[in-house]
């Protein structure tokens, strides 16, 4: 059964629900707290969320505080260890109850509830609260479920799981107010989910940081500088190292060309992946690579300038499932990107369009290797694509256009 839209009228307040926020800084909770803040400067704004779990995990924080003009109830979840994947579907489910309960008595009528999806019920829960109340409901889709599952390879396509999430996801699609994805390639997997009409789907990309990250001459960074890389080319890969991230095309291309002491290869960050990439380093003695630990987000200017030339990623099957924001920094930096992703992805369309790179199709670590060595010769022309990218960050994905797309957003719903 399809819920139905509650009657238009006055909207008293907005409230977003995320399972992460500040002061957690990777991807989701990063933006999710930009965005709020955004609205906050215009709107009566609560958050609902889990404690800090990832990159401020055990930070002691308040249950209710307000930040930058939000106000932000947090909730309590069993806390197992979330590298195992059941443990780590306990904990968002009990952390989805605990916020559910609170929603139920917090939500009033003509509320608008932004709600981020995930591998969680956190959607269908804040859904029904807002059926109940006679509440508006957005949801964010910052990746698609079970596509992810799919394409890391954790549950087979046709499995009788996978048909379930996709058949409750129609349904929850079709509730809602409105739907907001990343990219085009998104777009489309959500009105394929969808199966009749799909006109309340809309397009709001993730921003770059254009007015903290900003070009910087290579030549005194002071990353490379104390890694003793500054007259190296340096290709860089900042961001998590997880299983969606083709980190295998990228070494199959590493060690093809590792015999050039002129190329070297620095990745920032952490995941899923990093202890196998330490392993290839040994084993096949990979002496033009070099891992950096994950630095915080101020450190943006640094790292991410810390290159000639930027890799993004996404594995096989991941098109329209996510997209890595990542690239809009990389952008902001001024740097050219190879995108190692399907042709229909959002990150491919958006390095082509622009012209600020090549596309690489994953699992063609040889084509990356002629790419690379294509790129190394061409200094003049990585320059003019890094001014371009610097020029797309300003003009079509800075915060304050992101945020001004959210406000069109909500005023299409009469608030």
């Amino acid at each position: 059964m399809i819920l139905k839209k509650p009657q238009s009228g006055k909207i008293r307040r907005i409230i977003v629900v995320s399972e992460v926020y500040y002061p957690d800084e990777q991807g989701t909770a990063y933006y999710i707290t930009g965005l709020a803040e955004g609205l906050a400067e215009h709107y009566q704004l609560t958050v609902f969320c889990g404690y800090p779990a990832v990159t401020a995990r055990g930070r002691k924080v308040l249950a209710r505080e307000t930040i930058n003009g939000v106000r932000v109830e947090r909730s309590h979840g069993t806390t197992f260890n979330k590298d195992k994947l059941l443990l780590r579907l306990i904990n968002l489910g009990s952390l989805s109850l605990f916020i559910f309960f609170k929603l139920l008595i917090s939500v009033r009528k003509d509320d608008i509830v932004i709600v981020v999806n995930g591998p969680h019920p956190l959607p269908y829960l804040a859904r029904l609260v807002c059926f109940f109340h006679n509440a508006r409901c957005i949801l964010r889709i910052d990746d698609v479920y079970p596509e992810v599952f799919i394409a890391t390879g954790i549950i087979p396509e046709k499995s009788i799981i996978a048909r379930c999430i996709r058949y409750i996801n129609t349904l929850l699609f079709r509730g809602m107010d409105r739907v907001v994805v990343l990219g085009r390639d998104m777009k489309a997997l959500a009105e394929k989910a969808t199966k009749n009409g799909a006109n309340h789907i809309e397009i709001i990309h993730n921003w770059g940081d254009v007015d903290t990250v900003l070009p910087k001459d290579k030549a005194i960074n002071p990353l490379l500088a104390q890694l003793g890389l500054k007259d190296r080319f340096v290709i860089s890969c900042a961001g998590n190292m997880g299983r969606v991230q083709a980190i295998e095309t990228m070494f199959g291309a590493i060690n093809r060309i590792k015999n050039n002491a002129d190329i070297h290869f620095v990745f920032v960050g952490s995941g899923s992946k990093r202890p196998w990439m330490e392993r290839e380093i040994r084993t096949k003695k990979l002496l033009n690579v070099t891992l950096v630990d994950q630095r915080p987000r101020s450190d943006q200017i640094n790292f991410l300038n810390a290159c000639d030339l930027a890799l993004a990623s996404l594995i096989r099957g991941m098109a329209g499932a996510g997209v890595p924001s990542r690239m809009y920094n990389v952008m902001a930096a001024g740097k050219p990107l190879i995108a190692i992703a399907e042709e229909e992805s959002e990150l491919s369309r958006v390095v082509r369009e622009e012209q600020i790179g090549w596309v690489v199709e994953p699992d063609n670590p040889e084509k990356l290797a002629n790419v690379i060595l294509e790129a190394y010769m061409k200094k003049e022309v990585l320059h003019n694509m890094g001014k371009r990218a610097r020029i797309a960050a300003e003009q079509k994905y800075s915060r304050g256009k992101i945020i001004q797309d959210y406000r069109g957003l909500l005023q299409s719903l009469d608030c």
